[in-house]
């Protein structure tokens, strides 16, 4: 997966502004307790990481995306 693919269904699944905020502030356990922008500076896969983002938010991930 793209980093634009990830960022894209980021914004599907929260919406534009929301996805930013979710990316930078939202502490995430799948991801070591990093939040997404600190999982990418430190080379995590983006898949890996949208993988993190469907375990941690289920009921938000549209199912089409997971």
């Amino acid at each position: 997966m793209r980093l634009t693919d990830l960022r894209s269904r980021l914004e599907a699944t929260f919406g534009e502004r929301y996805a930013a905020s979710v990316a930078r502030d939202q502490v995430i356990p799948e991801l070591d307790g990093l939040t997404i922008d600190q999982a990418l500076s430190a080379g995590f896969d983006a898949q890996a990481i949208w993988r993190a983002v469907v375990a941690a938010y289920p009921d938000r991930v549209p199912v089409k995306l997971r």
